[in-house]
């Protein structure tokens, strides 16, 4: 069975929203390293809609280990809007997303990462369906945007890792008690 394991930068007070305008300053070789050893441990992608946007925009015209990687593993979209996905690997999930997300994981033997998808991710949190939370938590305030911890969801974690990395950014590797 596979781990559905959700990855977000955060910033210090929880906004998830819009990461490559405020975490780019702070990337170096120690995060770089941690994403990639982050994807080398995945066997499949889900994503929302808007991510897969962005990815699917983004890293079929890239090269490298990463963007080879990503382009050819596995990607399932969570949307109830999109009709088609055109990125290679891409398969549309249809039905409803906890039986959806369950089924996957049961056949699945490898980890399957959630990028970004703030949405999407909240969702798996309310239903349960979240084996780890890995997050890099950047140290600025912004005071607004969309949170990764929505207002009213309640949910206990432990806190397997923490890495700080020279760039004052920390990397949490959580699990959601239940």
């Amino acid at each position: 069975m596979g781990n559905v394991i959700v990855t977000e930068f955060v910033t210090l007070d929880g906004v998830a929203e819009s990461p490559e305008k405020w975490s780019l300053d702070f990337w170096n070789a120690e995060t770089e390293k941690f994403k990639n050893e982050e994807l080398d441990r995945s066997g499949a992608l889900l994503l929302g809609r808007k991510t897969y946007q962005v990815f699917a925009e983004a890293w079929p015209g890239r090269g490298g280990a990463y963007a080879d990687k990503l382009n050819r593993m596995p990607k399932y979209v969570a949307s109830k809007t999109l009709k088609t996905v055109d990125w290679s690997g891409a398969e549309l999930l249809r039905s409803g997303m906890p039986e959806a997300i369950a089924k996957l994981k049961n056949a699945s033997g490898d980890d399957i990462v959630v990028h970004g998808s703030i949405s999407l991710a909240q969702g798996l949190l309310k239903y349960g369906l979240v084996d780890r939370i890995s997050l890099l938590v950047y140290p600025v305030v912004l005071g607004r945007g969309a949170r990764f911890f929505e207002d009213g969801h309640e949910c206990k974690l432990d806190c397997v890792s923490a890495t700080r990395f020279s760039s004052g950014v920390l990397a949490l590797d959580l699990r959601p008690k239940l």
